[in-house]
């Protein structure tokens, strides 16, 4: 898969961005590489159903970590019930990644998200 240049609303680099990088300790997490090649990470801190702090990684192209960047702002603070009402489709409207050369990294960033959460609510 070809990956353009970022969109022009790309997401700070990972030093300036507060959500950037993994958590030692997180109460769930999910990995999952890309058919294009990018590995997505996400780390989830919840207490009491809520998403109280919220990490992602990534070493892939803007669209990816533009994309990675819009979940992890919208998860923030929600309730894992509402968290699950976040979309790849609000992503690509939004802009935050290029509709067409991003898709597949809004879906990506979405997918992983997922995993983390169903990672929590599966558990013993």
């Amino acid at each position: 898969m070809i990956h353009n240049t970022p969109p022009a609303n790309s997401p700070r680099p990972p030093e300036d961005d507060p959500l950037f990088g993994r958590m030692n300790d997180p109460t769930a997490a999910a990995v999952i590489k890309g058919g294009c090649g990018d590995e997505m990470e996400f780390y989830l801190y919840i207490q009491n159903d809520r998403i109280v702090d919220i990490r992602y990684y990534t070493e892939g192209c803007g669209n990816t970590r533009a994309s990675a960047q819009a979940v992890a702002r919208r998860a923030k603070g929600l309730a894992i019930t509402d968290a699950l009402a976040i979309s790849a489709g609000d992503i690509i409207r939004s802009g935050e990644c290029d509709p067409a050369a991003g898709r597949h990294c809004a879906i990506l960033a979405v997918t992983t998200f997922y995993r983390a959460v169903a990672d929590y609510l599966l558990m013993p």
